[in-house]
């Protein structure tokens, strides 16, 4: 086991931590919502009105044709919404008896280590859940044709409202074990599960000892899977990792054992708009519909819902519904209000990360932070600020102004295809330009993605 301690970062004292227990949630409609998947171009499998089958599919990737993904509920197809470009957002099922579910291949524990990589990944692709395991450089669902030099899977929890990894582990020990010898059969290198230091994962003894668990500790973006792998298994030219989520090695553990999609998950949700006794943990129906959920946690509060964590995840428009790969739903007042003074008040009930108010002296508060970001975007100023919030050897300063200025040899040289928009997000927290510096560095990687280079 190797141990990483890092000063760089941010805690974040946020109001509504999710606490550690699970409740069980029933949803009421389903929806198969691509959003987020890259490289994903649907074509649809099914027409508004027809029924289906739990498992049947309903949409193929025009971008990857063997990816196949599937109906997480059996009933009838009420919806296929559209967004721009005639790219599909969303197809709703309502719940309704469709015959038997399809069913896939199952292997016992002992027999999933000796299944060759070709097998497996076809397996995967077939069922879906190919799709949660992404690819690094450009953070994009992997290519199956592709030899990863390594396997990262992260069981960290730094960024707020984000699940903790105990609680959706011990959700599903056996299918967890299951699902990294899984990983450890896609690699000829080493299996990374990466956690902090409050969490031991149980590991698999099938994978002669190719399955590692590594340490990290410090604030966030300690738990990013890129501060990950800068430290242990560098990305050189040419070469490429596999990364994914503790929960989604839970579901694809579940696949290979019981032969089904799984019928569960495990979400947080969390935020300054849900009420105290709904911050918790989730087991909810993959794909559900989560807007009666939201609508008893907030109340009439005027509320934006996040898919995913604050830092990184995808503010949902119109329905809240679960999507592949996400584990967390966190729930901000829309800030719209405007403070008296402004920063020229004292500050007593401001919160800031740079200490200027005299705020700083509450000491363990945690804010009822909203999603106002006080103040419009300046001229951006080389203050040095932004290392401060990067535990990785990267000028940030230096790589953003290279992005804005479409120098993309320049950026490469300086680290960007080591990283991913969601490890600049605390730097885009603290920034005094209020420069979207995530979105910066996505459009950079875009560009560079585009060109091949």
């Amino acid at each position: 086991m190797t141990e990483f301690r890092f000063k760089q970062g941010m805690r974040l004292p946020i109001e509504g931590v999710p606490a550690s227990g699970i409740t069980e949630w029933a949803a009421s409609s389903f929806a198969l919502c691509p959003l987020g998947l890259k490289p994903f171009k649907g074509k649809p499998a099914v027409r508004e009105g027809d029924t289906v089958a739990r498992g049947a599919p309903l949409l193929y990737n025009k971008r990857m044709e063997s990816l196949v993904l599937r109906a997480p509920v059996g009933g009838r197809i009420t919806s296929i919404a559209y967004g721009e470009r005639r790219a599909i957002r969303r197809i709703e099922i309502r719940p309704e008896e469709a015959g038997d579910p399809v069913t896939f291949k199952s292997w016992d524990p002992g027999s999933i280590a000796s299944l060759d990589r070709d097998t497996l990944a076809s397996h995967l692709l077939d069922a879906g859940l190919w799709a949660l395991i992404r690819q690094r450089p450009f953070a994009r669902i992997a290519d199956p044709a592709s030899a990863p030099k390594a396997v990262f899977v992260n069981a960290c929890a730094t960024a707020p409202f984000r699940p903790d990894p105990s609680v959706v582990v011990e959700d599903g020990e056996d299918a967890f074990r299951a699902g990294l010898t899984a990983m450890a059969a896609l690699t000829d290198g080493a299996v990374h599960v990466c956690s902090g230091p409050n969490f031991v994962p149980p590991l698999p003894e099938e994978a002669g000892g190719r399955i590692r668990h590594d340490v990290f500790r410090g604030p966030h973006p300690s738990g990013n899977t890129s501060v990950h792998i800068h430290h242990l298994a560098p990305i050189r030219a040419g070469e490429t990792v596999y990364t994914i989520e503790a929960g989604d090695v839970v579901q694809i553990g579940r696949l290979l054992l019981g032969g089904e999609l799984p019928k569960s998950k495990v979400i947080a949700l969390g935020g300054p708009a849900a009420g105290d006794r709904n911050r918790t943990h989730y087991r909810i129906a993959p794909g559900a519909v989560l807007d009666e959920l939201v609508r008893d946690a907030v109340g009439n509060t005027e509320t934006r819902a996040i898919s995913g964590d604050i830092f990184s995840g995808l503010a949902m428009e119109d329905s809240v519904v679960d999507r592949p790969g996400i584990h967390a739903l966190s729930l901000l007042p829309e800030d719209r209000s405007r403070t008296f003074l402004g920063w020229t008040a004292p500050g007593w009930n401001a919160f800031s990360v740079h200490r200027l108010y005299p705020s700083a002296l509450r000491k363990g508060h945690r804010w009822r932070l909203g999603t106002s970001t006080h103040g419009r975007p300046r001229a951006m100023v080389l203050t040095g600020w932004y290392d401060r919030y990067l535990p990785m050897k990267i000028n940030i300063d230096y790589l953003v102004r290279a992005v804005i200025a479409h120098d993309v040899e320049e950026a490469i040289e300086l680290g960007i295809l080591e990283t991913d928009p969601e490890d600049f997000a605390p730097a885009a927290f603290a920034c005094p330009s209020k420069m979207e510096l995530s979105e910066i560095i996505r459009r950079g990687l875009e560009e560079i993605e585009e060109e091949g280079l």
